[in-house]
């Protein structure tokens, strides 16, 4: 350990309160973009989030507008002749319905167990948290970042990002940079360090089936009409095969296949299906034949409805042939697959396969591109190195099943490497009640970014 960075352990001892009280603080924030109700909320995050990055050290911190929620941005740019890193996060939430199946509000965080409890507390509000803490050990001590670092944080990412790439167009002047990290990723099974390699990509569409101009009775018209949400249960029925391929012609044709060596390093990892299962409380798991849990989940294209609703679903009976009847579905998407090109085939089998007496119509909600950095990229090397040193044991290398846009998007607009070093437990609740971050998990990343920024900082040949 080199002589900065023993300081800097130093001074992460003595700042461990007022480094949770912020912490906690911005979680009470209900910052969750997706729900307007919720518009003012996340400008204060913004605001807050600017606030923190200013107290770090970090320079130029701006809330830049967007057409939707801002992004947040800062920079320290007086590392002469070192690399440029552009750190990416988002402090927007999810909702949190169901809400009472939380233990507590999920904007009031408690700590307990060694563990901090609210929405937001992994993803990614947490991990956005931390690397302002690395950067602020490193100003506080040594005056100095042994890297340049511009950080770039939406408001946006967890309802599509959908003003996000546009920003990136209009910013990409001040955006020059060697390589982006983003801390939205997490450990692997039992809480082991990991890199992530890889992401998939997404396309996220809905599927409206009309028929009569108003709901009729079923008696009256039952059999002299087609029902739209019969209809929609054979397209939707349509779109998979009973083995779990998907079924939509074409869909495959663009699949980079794994090869030997990627599929060796799947069968490396151990990992207990029957124990997943029981953990999300499912008989067994399932998904194309002929690959294992980790192949299906990270490198290879999925098909699944989301939502479906159309019709009388109130208390009692009531016997109508609905009007409407709609489903929200979404493609994962794996190299070299292209999401126009997916929306396309997915568009083209379904309007193909409607059934006679009602009006179909399928559109694309967003999508966005796969990710995919190599294992020996110097980058990657250091951030294993990293890890290491601060939880005791070499990183395991994942391709995950999500989607972070901006991943795709650093990749292709700005031809960024991408580093996906996220600090989060595997069984963190993201999404759903009860979301929370390991202290340890989250002390253990500032210290691995605090350790990150001085290898990098030698260069990466």
């Amino acid at each position: 350990m080199s002589e900065a960075v023993d300081a800097i352990e130093t001074y992460l001892a003595r700042s461990a309160d007022e480094r949770l009280e912020q912490y906690r603080a911005f979680l009470r924030i209900p910052s969750i973009s997706a729900l307007s109700q919720h518009a003012p909320d996340v400008a204060e995050a913004a605001r807050f989030l600017a606030e923190a990055m200013s107290a770090s050290g970090l320079e130029n911190v701006e809330v830049s507008a967007t057409e939707g929620h801002p992004v947040v941005y800062g920079d320290w740019l007086h590392a002469e002749g070192a690399p440029t890193v552009l750190v990416y996060g988002h402090y927007d939430v999810q909702p949190v319905d169901p809400l009472d199946l939380w233990v507590r509000p999920p904007f009031e965080p408690r700590v307990e167990g060694g563990c901090i409890y609210a929405r937001g507390a992994a993803d990614d509000k947490g991990q956005v948290h931390l690397h302002l803490w690395a950067a602020r050990a490193w100003l506080e001590t040594q005056g100095r970042l042994p890297v340049n670092v511009r950080y770039v944080f939406e408001g946006e990412e967890e309802s599509g990002s959908v003003n996000f790439d546009r920003w990136l167009e209009g910013n990409r002047q001040r955006l020059a940079a060697d390589l982006a990290v983003i801390s939205d990723s997490g450990f692997f099974q039992d809480n082991h360090p990991a890199i992530t390699i890889g992401l998939r990509g997404l396309v996220y569409a809905q599927i409206d089936v009309s028929g009569p101009s108003q709901d009729l009775h079923s008696g009256t018209y039952g059999g002299l009409v087609q029902n739209p949400a019969n209809a929609l249960a054979a397209i939707l029925a349509g779109l998979r095969q009973p083995d779990g391929r998907v079924a939509v012609a074409g869909f495959y044709d663009e699949v980079r296949e794994l090869s030997q060596q990627e599929r060796s390093e799947f069968a490396r990892l151990v990992f207990d299906d029957a124990r997943l299962a029981a953990d999300i409380g499912v008989p067994e798991l399932f998904g194309e034949p002929g690959f294992g849990s980790l192949e299906r989940r990270g490198a290879r294209p999925t098909l699944d409805v989301n939502g479906l609703w159309g019709g009388f679903q109130g208390e009692g009976s009531k016997t109508i042939i609905p009007a409407h009847a709609h489903a929200k579905v979404s493609c994962r998407l794996v190299p070299d697959m292209d999401p126009k090109r997916t929306f396309q085939l997915l568009r083209d089998h379904v309007l193909a396969s409607a059934p006679p007496g009602v009006e179909v119509d399928v559109w694309l909600i967003n999508d966005g591109l796969w990710s995919l950095t190599g294992i020996d990229h110097p980058a990657t090397e250091a951030a294993a190195t990293a890890l290491e040193a601060v939880f005791g044991e070499p990183p395991v290398y994942l391709r995950e099943g999500g989607s972070i846009p901006a991943a795709a998007s650093f990749g292709a607009m700005l031809q960024l490497p991408v580093v996906l070093l996220g600090f989060t437990p595997p069984d963190d609740h993201a999404h759903s009640p009860n979301e929370f971050m390991r202290l340890d998990n989250y002390e253990g990343g500032i210290r691995t970014i605090v350790r990150y920024w001085e290898a990098l900082g030698s260069g990466l040949d």
